[in-house]
C-alpha cells in the first residue's frame, strides 16, 4: 500500500471527497459529494472511528461511531480495518468491511460488497486488497486472501482464493481471467462487463 506523503486528517477527508468527484460521472460538484454521498460519509466515519480504535480506552466509542455510520449510510466498516487513501464506495448500501480487512490505495467498491471472513476464529480472517482494486456490485471476497494490485472482481463473484495482480475474478466460485482491454477514455471499466453467468 503505497503512501508518498502523510496528509493531515482534514487533507485526507478532502482527498476522499475529491476522489468521489473524479470517479463518479454523476457527481455534479464537490459540494454535492460532501453533502449527499453516503459512501464518502462512511469512509469519513471510518477514519474517525479508526483513529479512536488505536487507543484501547476509546474502542467502545469507536464501535458506537461505526454503528451510527452504519445506521446513516448503510455501510458497515469495522474500526479495526485498515483502509488506505482515496477509497471510493459507490452507492454504498450493503457494503461490509470486516475487522481484519485491509484495503490499499485508490480502490473502488460498489454497493453490496462484502470483505468478510469464513470463520469466527481469532486472528487474520478477512481479505487484503492491494492498490487500485475494483470490486463489483454484490461481490463477496471471503477469508484471509490477497487480491493483487490492479485486480478486478466481477459483480456477484464469490472469491475464496487469491487473485493475482491485474487479474479479473468472475463467477461463483470466482475464477481468474485475463482482463479485457478497457474502453478508450473510460476512467473505470464497467463492472457489468466482468459478469460471468454460471449455469
Amino acid at each position: 500500500m503505497a503512501t508518498s506523503w502523510a496528509p493531515t486528517f482534514l487533507q485526507l477527508l478532502k482527498e476522499d471527497a475529491e476522489t468521489a468527484r473524479a470517479q463518479d460521472p454523476a457527481a455534479t460538484s464537490l459540494s454535492a459529494v460532501v453533502l449527499t454521498y453516503p459512501g464518502v460519509h462512511a469512509v469519513w466515519h471510518y477514519r474517525i472511528a479508526h483513529a479512536m480504535w488505536q487507543r484501547p480506552g476509546l474502542r467502545l466509542p469507536a464501535r458506537v461511531v461505526s454503528l451510527i455510520s452504519r445506521l446513516l449510510t448503510g455501510v458497515e466498516i469495522h474500526p479495526g480495518a485498515r483502509i488506505g487513501r482515496r477509497l471510493f464506495i459507490d452507492h454504498g448500501m450493503g457494503v461490509v468491511i470486516g475487522a481484519t480487512a485491509e484495503v490499499g490505495d485508490d480502490c473502488l467498491l460498489f454497493h453490496g460488497v462484502t470483505l468478510g471472513g469464513r470463520s469466527m476464529s481469532p486472528g487474520k480472517r478477512h481479505p487484503t486488497l492491494g492498490d487500485r482494486v475494483m470490486v463489483g456490485s454484490g461481490a463477496k471476497v471471503l477469508g484471509p486472501l490477497w487480491i493483487g494490485d490492479d485486480a478486478k472482481v466481477g459483480a456477484n463473484a464469490v472469491v475464496t482464493r487469491d487473485v493475482p495482480n491485474g487479474a479479473v475474478a468472475v463467477g461463483i466460485p470466482a475464477r481468474n481471467r485475463t482482463p479485457a482491454p478497457a474502453r478508450a477514455g473510460a476512467v473505470v471499466q464497467d463492472p457489468s462487463e466482468l459478469i460471468e453467468y454460471v449455469i
